[in-house]
């Protein structure tokens, strides 16, 4: 549009024929002089005369035809004498601002209501007027008042237009809206300003680095990790931040970045160190972000200095390394204790009646589910979860082995879930355990009198995640079970466990409440019993 007015003030010489007739070779032909505003009005204003055409049709259809175009721009126009009032004025800054041309024809530019909101603005614009009078050309942006006091953000220029001597007859205002190109560069200023506080205030370092590898841009941070100062960091290679050795795989690692520019960390699989001002090497994790601009690619790399945190690290292994060693000790001699106490109780067993032998050879098995909990947690190096199903296939074996020989007679099963281990923490496990042998036990001894043949299962079903393997997650399915059924000759009707005269019945009851759970126990048609977990009864066994 500015080119649109530049090219009209350079070819202009029937304007000037028509705002100022005293400038043509001869005189005008029917020349009606009177007080109009403009050449290109019919709205009467006593403040500027002028001069109209009452002969010449081609010069009022020109008149005319440049009213119509100039009208039809949304662009601001507006025609001046040297001395600053407004002769002329185009459609859209009239409509833009609320205003009539009797508002601001003969009247200085500056004290129209587009300009006299701003004392500033309105003595700039006056100094503006005098300069582009001696033939200068002014161009500002500024901001302008409009209809309902609304301001406009414009780009303004005021050029002289002379005549064919080049004296300066009349002054040309012209302006666009550029509200959204200001509103656009406000927002980028804003955008930049964050991320240079952001920038400029992180505790870590961060450097802009070009496409040919130097650095074009260094945090406080940054330097100061480094051993350098923020300007002496602009332009340096950033090769030379690296170890001499690391060098060659840095290298293709950036160019490798700079083909296939993508969000990447560095030092996941690999240990980075970086190389100081005085020689120095530490530690460092590195972020790699593309940051494309007009002179083309550039990484925004984030440098962490991880020294202290690898050295805590190596501390933690040890220290882990050192705790499982010291548990392996520990179960491993737990389980050897055990064994022992099992097998006193054998040889205490060799030379007592045959009840007594029977109470002593129920407590070995007791031992035994201990033991064996001990030894599968040493032999799987494991010692904050349990995987149940094994443990319990190998704990019904030994009771097997215990009470029935080489006997056919009960057949003895273990059903877990494959998909998900069963696992649960030692102090969940032990206890669930002896209520395993308890009544796999009873139902060894008592279900099948009489050598009938029978079966025992054992069951395992539900979910244990964040229920009773000690894992702080969010409990996941449905809630854990445990079942022990037979298929034996069942309970006498009426029975109680905490009433039994057995022993391992007495311990049932409290055994569940170690574990959390809810002990169940029906006769009817064999016997099935059971511990069920439930969300809100896991407190006392965590405590």
């Amino acid at each position: 549009m500015q080119r649109f007015i530049q090219s009209w003030q350079q070819s202009s010489q029937q304007f000037q024929r028509l705002v100022n007739p005293t400038m043509m070779a001869g005189p005008p032909v029917g020349v009606r002089v009177g007080q109009e505003g403009s050449p290109m009005s019919d709205d009467a204003s006593p403040a500027v005369p002028s001069a109209s055409f009452a002969g010449d049709a081609d010069e009022r259809e020109s008149a005319r035809r440049l009213r119509r175009v100039l009208d039809n721009l949304f662009v601001f126009v507006g025609v001046l004498l040297p001395d600053g009032r407004v002769l002329e004025a185009n459609r859209a800054p009239l409509e833009a601002g609320g205003l009539t041309k009797d508002e601001v024809i003969g009247r200085p530019l500056w004290h129209t209501a587009w300009w006299n909101h701003d004392p500033l603005l309105v003595d700039w614009l006056e100094q503006a007027a005098a300069r582009v009078a001696r033939g200068e050309t002014v161009r500002r942006d500024v901001v302008v008042r409009m209809a309902g006091d609304s301001r406009m953000d414009i780009d303004f220029m005021l050029a002289p237009l002379l005549n064919d001597q080049g004296a300066v007859t009349h002054l040309i205002a012209s302006g666009i809206d550029i509200s959204d190109r200001r509103a656009s560069e406000r927002a980028l200023a804003r955008s930049e300003d964050r991320f240079r506080r952001a920038f400029e205030g992180a505790t870590i370092g961060m450097g802009l680095i070009d496409a040919d590898g130097r650095i074009a841009l260094a945090n406080e941070s940054m330097a100061r990790m480094f051993g350098y100062t923020q300007d002496q960091l602009a332009g340096l290679p950033v090769h030379e931040l690296v170890p001499q050795r690391q060098r060659g795989a840095h290298r293709e690692h950036l160019q490798s970045f700079m083909r296939q520019p993508a969000l990447r960390y560095m030092a996941k699989r690999q240990e980075l160190y970086a190389l100081r001002r005085d020689g120095s090497e530490f530690a460092v994790e590195i972020g790699l972000n593309p940051m494309p601009d007009s002179e083309g690619q550039q990484v925004l790399a984030t440098i962490s200095d991880v020294t202290e945190r690898r050295a805590a690290q190596s501390q933690i292994e040890r220290a882990l390394e050192e705790k499982t060693a010291l548990l392996n000790e520990v179960h491993h001699r737990v389980k050897n204790n055990l064994q022992v106490i099992s097998s006193l109780l054998n040889l205490q067993a060799r030379h007592a009646d045959e009840r007594v032998r029977e109470a002593l050879r129920d407590s070995q098995s007791r031992v035994h589910s201990m033991a064996l909990m001990h030894q599968l947690l040493y032999e799987r190096a494991d010692f904050s979860a349990l995987d149940m199903g094994p443990y319990l296939r190998r704990l019904v074996h030994l009771l097997r082995e215990t009470f029935l020989g080489a006997s056919q007679q009960i057949q003895l099963s273990v059903e877990a879930p494959v998909d998900t281990p069963w696992r649960m923490d030692l102090p969940h496990a032990i206890p669930c355990g002896l209520v395993v042998t308890e009544l796999v036990t009873n139902a060894i001894k008592h279900a099948f009198p009489n050598g009938r043949p029978g079966q025992i299962s054992v069951r395992l079903g539900g979910r244990t995640e964040g229920l009773l393997d000690g894992a702080d997650t969010t409990p996941q399915g449905e809630r854990p079970w445990l079942e022990v059924a037979d298929d034996g000759v069942g309970l006498p009707v009426g029975f109680e466990p905490a009433s039994a005269r057995s022993l391992g019945f007495q311990l049932l009851p409290l055994l569940a409440e170690q574990c959390g759970a809810v002990f169940s126990i029906n006769g009817e048609s064999g016997t099935r019993a059971g511990l069920t977990w439930n969300r809100d009864s896991l407190g006392e066994a965590h405590g």
